[in-house]
């Protein structure tokens, strides 16, 4: 089932059918990481956990490496009622 959800992330960030919150791009700015990390991570990575205890529905993490091919992020998101994906997080992964 993790490989068929990955999937269908991978596919809304290949068409562009995906948004991101403020709080992301905040995130995404403070550890000097831009979009093409972000989707790099995606494209390249695996979900690590899934959260079902969010009232706006499931919460997949995604940890993957950045387009740098050398620094580790997470991302968190999760589908919309409309079917975009919606980025609510990225972070810098620190050893």
């Amino acid at each position: 089932m993790t490989q068929r959800i990955i999937q269908r992330i991978r596919g809304k960030i290949r068409l562009g059918q995906y948004d991101m919150t403020v709080h992301a791009m905040e995130e995404m700015a403070e550890d000097n990481l831009d979009i093409l990390d972000v989707e790099h991570a995606i494209l390249n990575g695996q979900i690590t956990s899934s959260k079902k205890d969010d009232r706006g529905g499931t919460k997949y993490v995604i940890h993957g490496i950045s387009a740098d091919e050398h620094t580790e992020i997470g991302v968190v998101g999760r589908f919309k009622e409309i079917g975009r994906y919606l980025i609510i997080t990225v972070y810098e992964i620190f050893d």
